[in-house]
């Protein structure tokens, strides 16, 4: 029987917020992924970057302040910086949880670019909030070079950027190659390298893509039998949040987008998984998806846990 290919999506829960974090939430995280492992899944995993790509950005901003002579790394430079560390931390700590199972497996990071429309609607109406708070001073300096910026009260002002809507995979042969090869594969972390084609070069792009949105084509790409999402909550829920919330152990394409249209998911949380599984499922009809949490991905296998989303 051939393995059953899957395409893993890790949250912020799952790294945390500082390098200290990370180095514990991985060590967690090597454990239901090699669960997956065991379960015979062969697995390409992506993984979120907010909270790295901005401690990289307020870093290399800090140090062009007090060191004038040095450059300010562009947000493409701190997403291939984040990639990096990241998938190190993960490549890592699962081949250790691997070994100690008795399973010698190949990880590998690839370090992966994705291109984005520069006439996107997003780059004109940017949404993520990146980097440290400013001054109105330093936010002007900011205006002036181009970027935009954004106050929140009785905390100063912070910089956005766009979220563009991911196109290819630069690098999606050479992940193919290896998860065809039974390796597991870490890519396109943070949403990939936003880089924007010019002739035969690629530029690199001043945004972040979001990840659920480059799971859902990563998945559609390679063709897995199952794109699985792991977030904070074991469930989807209808009426999340409110005392009569419920969880959903099945949704169907078509009950997705009625709930879509009803506006039952929050934006920039559970909204955006959604319509990646949707992506995805109308690209792979006989694939699934389960949304659930790290801690019960194990349930989840059994059907105790977790929401799988189908075409039909």
């Amino acid at each position: 029987m051939s393995k059953k290919k899957a395409v893993v999506s890790l949250g912020h829960n799952a790294l945390g917020y500082t390098t200290l974090e990370q180095w514990d939430a991985v060590k967690n995280t090597a454990k239901a992924l090699a669960d997956l492992v065991e379960a015979d899944y062969q697995l390409t995993i992506t993984h979120s970057n907010g909270p790295q790509i901005s401690m990289i950005h307020k870093a290399m901003t800090e140090l062009r302040r007090l060191y004038i002579d040095y450059t300010p790394a562009p947000m493409c430079v701190c997403s291939a910086m984040s990639q990096g560390y990241v998938g190190y931390d993960i490549q890592n700590s699962l081949k250790a949880e691997l070994l100690s199972r008795g399973i010698s497996k190949t990880v590998s990071t690839i370090l992966t670019q994705v291109t984005v429309d520069p006439y996107d609607e997003a780059f004109y109406e940017p949404t993520k909030l990146i980097g440290r708070y400013m001054s109105a001073e330093d936010a002007e300096i900011e205006i002036k070079k181009g970027n935009y910026v954004q106050e929140e009260p009785g905390k100063g002002f912070r910089r956005i950027i766009a979220a563009p809507r991911p196109i290819d995979i630069v690098e999606i042969e050479a992940i193919r190659t290896l998860a065809d090869a039974d390796q597991i594969v870490i890519a396109c972390g943070g949403g990939g390298i936003p880089v924007i084609e010019q002739k035969h070069a690629l530029r690199g792009a001043s945004a972040v893509i979001e990840k659920d949105a480059i799971a859902g084509k990563l998945a559609a790409d390679l063709n897995v039998d199952q794109l699985i999402i792991l977030t904070s909550v074991p469930n989807v829920y209808k009426n999340f949040g409110k005392q009569d919330q419920q969880p959903i152990p099945a949704l169907t394409v078509s009950e997705a987008q009625k709930m879509i249209a009803d506006d039952e998911f929050e934006k920039g949380t559970m909204l955006p998984k959604i319509e990646a599984a949707i992506a995805y499922l109308n690209t792979n009809q006989a694939g699934s998806v389960l949304i659930t949490s790290l801690e019960t991905v194990g349930d989840a296998l059994k059907g105790k846990a977790g929401t799988v989303i189908t075409s039909n």
